[in-house]
């Protein structure tokens, strides 16, 4: 007796530091891909900055086009009721809609024609095979092909198109990239070191996690993100190309900004906010698509971040605000 009450005792402590090494694995892992999600931008805005035209911006397209596969193949696996045939022409479609896109903007200047016509195809194609195919391939099977086509084919060429813009290109994506992680690193940094002062929680049912203190520590980092990338983007080229009264833009890359109502860092400030906002609300919208499906991650690709879209949700959103804003505000 005594000798198996000593083993279980022994036992104890180890059941007791598994989690705790789990959730440490974890941690070094999240870590370490965040690193490389930052490492792999920094090389894509080298090649973007350094390779002149839009060939500098092809490795941009290959990222993205990316993200649109793999985005859609996590999509479809997390939601239920679509037949092979629906969720294969619905990646497909993620697959070659970014490509499309970029090859009629560098080519014939009509990327958003083809974009939406090539959309309006896809779905007469699903239609006819819930149409033929309805005992395999339901309606319901088609609404969520639908929405995989907006959600990881259409955003993912917004992000293209503002990587394609005629000006503001470089600004605009780097903006859309501080923007989003800094609204990531603030909220999490102030939500972690506040929360017990302020516990209100901004979305208990979709994520319990996060807090209405953390939520006000994003706007604060999207804010600064889009003023440092402001800075930097000046940096680099200046307004209009003019620095210090010296015209100076190496490979275009300066800032065009012709608005004499607004001061360009009064409407980065307020770019950065409202991305910032769009940014949180696409991480809330990931966390009800996985609630709906009752998972918890979209896969295990990514380890501790769970899958590509566990990663990209707030670009995606914050995206639409960057094309529209850098794509037609801010030039």
């Amino acid at each position: 007796m005594a000798s198996s009450t000593k083993g279980t005792t022994q036992a104890n402590p180890q059941a007791q530091q598994a989690p705790q090494t789990v959730k440490t694995e974890k941690k070094q892992g999240r870590t370490l891909v965040s690193i490389l999600y930052v490492v792999l931008w920094a090389v894509l805005f080298t090649l973007k900055w350094c390779v002149p035209g839009d060939w500098g911006s092809l490795g941009f397209d290959v990222f993205f086009c990316v993200l649109a596969i793999l985005g859609s193949y996590e999509f479809l696996r997390a939601m239920k009721g679509t037949s092979y045939i629906q969720r294969a022409v619905t990646i497909a479609f993620c697959g070659i809609v970014v490509v499309l896109f970029v090859l009629t903007k560098m080519l014939i200047n009509q990327g958003y024609l083809t974009m939406i016509c090539t959309l309006c195809v896809y779905e007469v194609i699903l239609a006819c095979i819930s149409v033929f195919d309805h005992r395999n391939s339901p309606v319901k099977g088609m609404a969520s092909c639908s929405l995989c086509m907006l959600y990881c084919g259409l955003l993912p060429t917004c992000l293209a198109a503002i990587n394609h813009l005629a000006a503001n290109s470089m600004a605009g994506m780097l903006c859309l990239f501080l923007v989003t992680v800094l609204t990531d690193t603030f909220a999490y940094v102030v939500g972690t070191l506040l929360k017990r002062f302020v516990p209100l929680k901004l979305a208990p049912q979709l994520s319990p996690n996060k807090t209405v203190i953390g939520a006000v520590g994003g706007l604060i980092g999207g804010i600064v993100g889009a003023l440092v990338a402001f800075v930097g983007i000046y940096y680099l080229g200046g307004l209009n190309g003019d620095v210090m009264g010296v015209t100076y833009a190496y490979n275009s890359v300066y800032l065009t900004f012709s608005s004499e109502a607004i001061s360009p860092v009064l409407a980065f400030a307020l770019i950065g906010l409202v991305g910032s906002v769009l940014a949180t609300i696409g991480d809330l919208f990931e966390s009800a698509i996985k609630r709906e499906c009752g998972i918890k991650d979209m896969s295990h690709l990514l380890g501790g971040h769970g899958g590509v879209l566990d990663r990209v949700d707030a670009l995606l959103a914050c995206g639409l605000v960057m094309l529209i804003c850098f794509g037609t505000i801010i030039s």
